[in-house]
């Protein structure tokens, strides 16, 4: 019977955390997520390469925002 509960608490939270993601994304314009490129970023991106989404190099503000 703890199992049953602790599923279901568990469920429900990451339901709470799919909802909270849906509703982030339903109230941006258009969609989409605010931030700069991901591949951009310096702890990703050790070795200074550019951006694989718009060019940039790292110490560059990227297209992206």
């Amino acid at each position: 019977m703890a199992l049953l509960k602790l599923f279901l608490v568990v469920a429900g939270l990451l339901g709470l955390g799919i909802l909270g993601m849906a509703v982030k994304i339903w109230g941006k314009k258009d969609g989409e997520f605010a931030g700069t490129c991901a591949s951009n970023s310096p702890f990703l991106n050790k070795e200074g390469e550019a951006c694989s989404f718009c060019g940039k190099m790292p110490d560059e503000q990227c297209a992206n925002q």
